[in-house]
Order: C-alpha cells, then structure tokens, then sequence
C-alpha cells in the first residue's frame, strides 16, 4: 500500500522533466545527502575532539564547516522532495549510500585535517557525477545546487589543504 501510494506520488509530479530522469537525478542526489551528512557528523566530531597547537583555528574552522554542512543537507533533501520522492534520513541509508568513511577513533589534529580534505573532495566528486544525468534533463535548479555545493567544497579542501603545506 505504502508503495502504491508512493508510485502515484511520484507520478503526479510534472514539472517537465521525465519520471526516469526524475529518478536517476533522486539517486544522485541522495548519494550527494549521504555524503554531505557524513561529512557534517565527521566535521562535527572532529570539532569536539581537536587538540594540540592549533585547536583554536581548528576549532572554529570545523564549527563554520560543520553549520555550513548543516544548512546544505536541508537544501539537499528539500531539492530531492520537489522532484517527488523521499529524502533518505537514516544513519542506515547514509551508512550504505555514502562515499566517506567514518573516523576511527579521534585522529591527531593533523589526520583530521587530511580525512576532511579527501571527504570535501569526495562530496565533490559525488556532484560533479550527478551533472550528465541533469544537464541532459535541462534540471537548471539541481545544477545550480551543485554547482554551489562544488564551490563550498572545492573551497573549503583547499583551505584545509594549506594548512598542511
């Protein structure tokens, strides 16, 4: 019952663009939250746990991070429920749908910063993938949200980046 109606939901969008590219863009997308909401939690972690030298840039950098993280996996899963499906929103579903690993224990300040350089450069390579499906679409919202996410990201990698260097 709960699939039928979830059927003719999804059915009664019509917004110009396909059912099957509606739900190829939805998968995307939903790998994109998944991401997104891993690498909040391990921002978040890692806010809580840094030490050492440079706890207090750390400290805050993460915290900017992580609130930024916040707002986008409400613009994520709200982008998924206008194409008319359900947003995933559990530790389950992200647990299988993401690309990130979880953090082992609480790395040195130094480990946390390389783990959230290759999660930033991960969440953008999880949206630069979804870009085939909605360009051939002519989905300009969903492009306009990765392209913002991508510039977040790539931004943010580098910041983190050049504080190894």
């Amino acid at each position: 019952m709960a699939k039928q109606h979830q059927a003719s939901h999804v059915a009664s969008v019509n917004i110009g663009i396909s059912d099957k590219d509606r739900k190829r863009i939805v998968e995307g997308l939903s790998r994109l939250l998944a991401d997104t909401y891993t690498l909040y939690l391990k921002t978040h972690n890692f806010h809580w746990n840094v030490t050492g030298p440079m706890f207090n840039t750390l400290h805050l950098m993460f915290e900017g991070q992580y609130n930024e993280l916040a707002a986008a996996v409400d613009q994520i899963a709200e982008r998924i429920r206008a194409l008319g499906y359900p947003a995933p929103g559990t530790y389950k579903e992200f647990a299988k749908l993401s690309s990130i690993p979880e953090a082992e224990g609480v790395p040195a300040a130094e480990d946390m910063i390389r783990q959230l350089v290759e999660a930033q450069e991960a969440v953008t390579r999880t949206a630069r993938a979804i870009f085939p499906v909605v360009d051939a679409a002519s989905d300009e919202p969903t492009a306009d949200l990765l392209t913002q996410r991508m510039q977040i990201h790539e931004k943010n990698a580098w910041m983190l980046r050049s504080l190894l260097a």
